[in-house]
């Protein structure tokens, strides 16, 4: 990384990562804005294109926070806003030169054939800009009999599986607390942007990138589904412990639940001396990881039995001293305050606003890019794309 800390004419440090890349983003929600909220993170300049009222997630609350939505704000920051009609020609015409202008990348997330529906596709802006990189982020896909349909992220989890192992056995389904699928598309959309500015550093072109709800929801289920090829069982409910490893899971104590992960036969020893327990060792049942597997539900039940009687702080002081892995179930408020997250630094201040913020979890050199802004109000960029509103042509 160049210890060059100026500012160049884009507002952005020289030494970010991405620094004097522009990306324009043409989407809503949460996916798009998270890929796109990682390239800023990262230096890039990026420029939100919205709809006249606005990316949906702006009202996604309560809770507010300066005048936006709090999730929305969370994905959101290091961004410019231009809201645009998206059957206005003449906007949509600016836009394109715009991005034949100034852009490195377009991300888009709008619904299948709108954009290319208005003349503003991959394939028309490649042919002008051979350079640029666009990115198609999509619900189920491009190809198969749903590719035109639209997608959101609980339905994803629902439709790739995720739910089938997530939550209690015998009880009705749940989907994770936050948008694991919605996250993680923004976070495969980023990196394969990445790949392709990285070769087109050697190569001089850009390509089409596409990543889809679907798809990372498949891929969430990657370990499953290898269970799954190779046992020919479906796998269950697990709550809040593996298929595969045993003990490794939630067991509640006097006042919480404590998370124990011994995770190899040598951590389940010092588990039973702990215990109290080391004639669990002979014990034919649990000598090896598939047998305590196969009987998870007999020494489950006797861990907790005895764990119940402590606090969760008494059993995580025992076990640190003993070398076990564990952790205490945490809310938010107490993640937040605890010594290693403010160790961290990675909750931000978000300059000119009271705004805190979760920040980029990677550092370079030490450092953890800044949060440079927080979420632009709508349009409050719209003096960027002003300059393109009455060109004559389209400037490659």
């Amino acid at each position: 990384m160049s210890t060059d800390t100026s500012i160049n004419n884009k507002g952005v440090k020289a030494s970010a990562p991405l620094a004097g890349l522009t990306v324009i983003e043409i989407g809503q929600n949460i996916a798009a804005p998270v890929a796109t909220q990682i390239l800023g993170d990262l230096g890039a300049r990026v420029i939100k294109i919205e709809k006249l009222d606005g990316d949906d997630a702006r009202n996604w609350g309560p809770p507010f926070w300066d005048g936006a939505a709090s999730m929305f704000q969370a994905v959101n920051r290091n961004k410019a806003s231009i809201a645009i009609n998206f059957r206005d020609s003449r906007q949509l015409a600016a836009v394109e030169r715009l991005i034949l202008a100034e852009a490195d990348v377009v991300l888009q997330s709008m619904r299948p054939g709108l954009l290319a529906g208005q003349g503003l596709s991959a394939e028309r802006l490649r042919s002008h800009k051979p350079s640029l990189v666009w990115c198609d982020l999509g619900a189920f896909g491009s190809g198969g009999p749903l590719s035109d349909k639209p997608g959101y992220d609980p339905l994803m989890q629902a439709f790739a599986g995720l739910m089938s192992v997530t939550g209690e056995e015998g009880r009705p389904p749940v989907r994770t607390g936050y948008s694991v699928v919605d996250q993680g598309t923004g976070m495969w959309a980023a990196n394969a942007i990445l790949a392709a500015l990285f070769r087109r550093e050697r190569t001089e072109q850009g390509c089409v990138v596409e990543v889809s709800l679907y798809e990372t929801a498949l891929a969430w289920m990657g370990i499953a589904t290898a269970q799954y090829q190779s046992s020919g069982e479906v796998p269950a409910r697990q709550g809040s412990g593996a298929a595969t490893i045993v003990p490794y899971r939630a067991f509640a104590t006097r006042d919480g639940h404590l998370v124990v992960a011994a995770g190899n036969n040598a951590l389940f020893e010092r588990l039973c001396k702990l215990l109290g327990h080391p004639e669990w060792l002979t014990d034919a049942r649990f000598s090896t990881n598939p047998q305590r597997v196969k009987h998870r539900q007999v020494i489950d039940s006797m861990i907790e039995a005895l764990m119940v009687h402590k606090l969760s702080s008494e059993w995580a002081d025992a076990m640190e001293q003993a070398g076990i892995p564990c952790a205490p179930v945490q809310s938010i408020d107490q993640a937040l305050d605890h010594p290693q997250t403010k160790a961290l630094g990675i909750v931000q201040t978000v300059p000119n606003s009271d705004m805190t913020l979760m920040g980029m979890p990677a550092r370079f050199d030490g450092q953890r890019p800044a949060v440079r802004s927080a979420s632009s109000a709508l349009n409050a960029d719209a003096h960027l794309l002003a300059p393109y509103l009455d060109a004559a042509k389209v400037t490659a």
